[in-house]
């Protein structure tokens, strides 16, 4: 479970060493948006360098170009080179990406960003070698010449893409949260995040990864919750029992299966 996805820009080597000290759970070394066109070459080259340095216990991950832009080339010549990156993400996914984990064996955490995107989701999620699934309301909102905070707020595009997730097995990440002093407003998104389904959240600030991991990981609440269930629940089965009563509230097989979840997440 990736809890927080850190976009790190791939040419400032201050933001690629202090990695060692954020205790994120995905490292996204971005090559895309936040890496100027002139800057590119100097961002891989310092990838290149840096990379083999670092002692990183989290999924090291490299934002690519987009497919139909002149630097995904040189990206994937670099990312063949390099046996430190674990996946990549696909910005602008609207197509089938079986090709992508082919040609370079890394797994894939596509970004819809896109009208297109979002309307071919399941074509892009049941590509081989897809990890899970993130999205992106700013390009979104563009595609959809739509206001970027109604789209921010989007009900649908979220059920959209936890639904379609959830069916194909793969882990949903909700969106980078632009506000990065904002962190109140940060944790309430993380929340709203958490209970549509999300696993985690991508962020684009050190400061916001503690509160993504204190979210996205089971309370000392929840975790009591489902300890007690699972052995209430468990008690009643051997004598025959279906449902139960636990805190005062009805539990029967789906609380047990969301009990028996939650414990396993919280030990992964």
């Amino acid at each position: 479970m990736f809890r927080s996805q850190l976009y790190v820009p791939s040419n400032n080597e201050k933001m690629i060493r202090k990695t060692e000290t954020i205790n994120a759970d995905m490292f996204i070394f971005d090559l895309e948006d936040a890496v100027p066109d002139n800057e590119k070459n100097k961002a891989r080259e310092l990838l290149n360098s840096l990379l083999p340095q670092l002692n990183l216990k989290a999924t090291v991950c490299i934002r690519i170009n987009p497919l139909y832009s002149k630097e995904f080339a040189h990206d994937i010549l670099f990312v063949n080179k390099n046996d430190k990156i674990e996946c990549l993400v696909v910005p602008k996914a609207e197509i089938d990406l079986s090709f992508l984990y082919k040609l370079t064996s890394k797994e894939l955490l596509p970004l819809i960003e896109t009208a297109k995107g979002l309307l071919r989701i399941e074509d892009v999620v049941r590509s081989e070698g897809v990890l899970g699934i993130s999205w992106g309301a700013a390009d979104l909102a563009d595609s959809l010449r739509a206001d970027v905070k109604a789209v921010e707020g989007s009900e649908y595009i979220r059920l959209k893409i936890i639904t379609t997730a959830r069916v194909y097995g793969i882990t949903p990440t909700d969106k980078v949260y632009f506000d990065v002093k904002n962190l109140e407003g940060f944790r309430k998104e993380c929340e709203m995040a958490k209970s549509f389904g999300f696993d985690g959240k991508q962020v684009i600030h050190p400061e916001q990864v503690k509160i993504a991991n204190e979210i996205f990981s089971p309370s000392k609440e929840e975790i009591e919750w489902a300890k007690r269930v699972i052995e209430e629940y468990e008690k009643a089965k051997v004598s025959g029992k279906g449902a139960i009563t636990v805190d005062g509230k009805l539990v029967d097989a789906v609380h047990y299966r969301i009990a028996k979840r939650l414990l396993e997440s919280e030990l992964s």
